[in-house]
């Protein structure tokens, strides 16, 4: 996997970097600012971009909007932010995308999952932190077709949400993989996603979890794990 390393932190960026090549991953670019990041990453066409959000010029959200830009000029471009806060403004359109990651840096304690998370977003999938799941479902919708679901499905829907395989629920849950995958057909059920292939499916399952999908309405940031 070719990679480039978007991460004013000059420690934290050379760690990253000798974290990914003993794993055997290739490090083709390092940049310490938003502009230079988006130079490399149009100049090296990597497989994954890792964005810190905080950057200079600005060092407010330049490398969510780094990552945004980057977002249009290569749709299949893995991107994981990494970052000490939640932020919602760009975040929310990445992640209806896929090959999309939003990770704490100090939620990150486990190496081989932060691993796996990179693998996963570089092909396609997604990887959430809890946390950064919990703020984005502030985007729910008034109208909530997340009711009708059991609080263990809610549960399993959640972990979807984070990029997580059946396995990898049925492992956070202690269930069965038959299990999970039961909850897995009765959430695609409940949700009216009957007719897509099975992994459209999941991220449409997701798309509704984050009030992201089209032609929902979006409320006032009722967490809809809180609904009757």
């Amino acid at each position: 996997m070719r990679v480039v390393i978007g991460e004013d932190s000059a420690l934290f960026r050379e760690g990253l970097a000798r974290l990914l090549e003993d794993a055997g991953h290739d490090v083709v670019a390092k940049a310490d600012d938003a502009p230079s990041l988006v130079a490399a990453v149009k100049a090296e066409e990597p497989d994954l971009a890792v964005i810190d959000i905080r950057m200079p010029p600005d060092r407010t959200d330049d490398g969510a909007r780094a990552a945004r830009e980057l977002r249009l000029l290569m749709p299949e471009l893995g991107i994981v932010l990494l970052s000490q806060h939640v932020e919602s403004r760009h975040s929310v359109e990445l992640v209806a995308g896929g090959y999309f990651g939003y990770l704490l840096k100090d939620r990150v304690f486990d190496v081989d999952d932060f691993l796996d998370a990179l693998r996963r977003v570089a092909t396609g999938g997604s990887a959430l932190d809890p946390e950064v799941v919990g703020t984005l479902m502030g985007q729910a919708r008034a109208v909530d077709p997340l009711d009708q679901l059991t609080p263990r499905e809610r549960e399993v829907l959640a972990l979807m949400a984070e990029g997580r395989t059946n396995a990898g629920i049925a492992a956070r849950l202690w269930l069965t993989d038959r299990t999970v995958e039961t909850h897995v057909t009765s959430i695609l059920s409940k949700l009216g996603l009957h007719e897509s292939a099975d992994e459209h499916r999941r991220v449409l399952a997701v798309l509704t979890w984050l009030g992201l999908r089209p032609g929902l309405e979006k409320s006032d940031g009722r967490d809809p794990r809180q609904a009757s």
